[in-house]
């Protein structure tokens, strides 16, 4: 599914963007699987409009909080010795990649996975790390 409009692209790396400020509403990542799903559809849908949509901001803070996220529990877990997964310093995931992810899910979970947990799962699959 090609979502140009959409560019999302995942970096890990040592660094940690500074946070500004709390946040109001659900933290990012929070957003289900499903839900994710059904506003990318939709913008798709919309074609060029779609560059007007609240929703691709929604997206991307989804998708930006939960590699977030997932940077600092790779910090801790490089720390205890034992890290679920090895990325390169900056990897990057594109939307696509993503979205072909969060399909491979069954239909009847995706209601109840986060898009924390596949952004996790995701960076887990395509960098695992050698064998010790």
């Amino acid at each position: 599914m090609k979502l140009p409009w959409l560019c999302l692209a995942l970096a890990v790396s040592t660094a940690l963007p500074a946070q500004v400020g709390a946040q109001a509403g659900p933290q990012p990542g929070s957003m289900s699987v499903a839900t994710f799903l059904a506003k990318a559809e939709a913008l798709k849908a919309k074609g060029l409009m779609a560059a007007f949509s609240s929703d691709i901001g929604l997206l991307k803070a989804e998708v930006t909080g939960s590699a977030q996220a997932f940077r600092r529990q790779l910090k801790a877990e490089a720390a205890s010795g034992k890290p679920s997964a090895c990325p390169p310093e900056r990897a990057a995931l594109t939307s696509d990649e993503l979205i072909a992810h969060m399909q491979s899910y069954p239909v009847a979970t995706r209601p109840r996975i986060p898009v924390s947990a596949a952004v996790s799962d995701l960076f887990r699959k395509r960098f695992p790390c050698p064998a010790r």
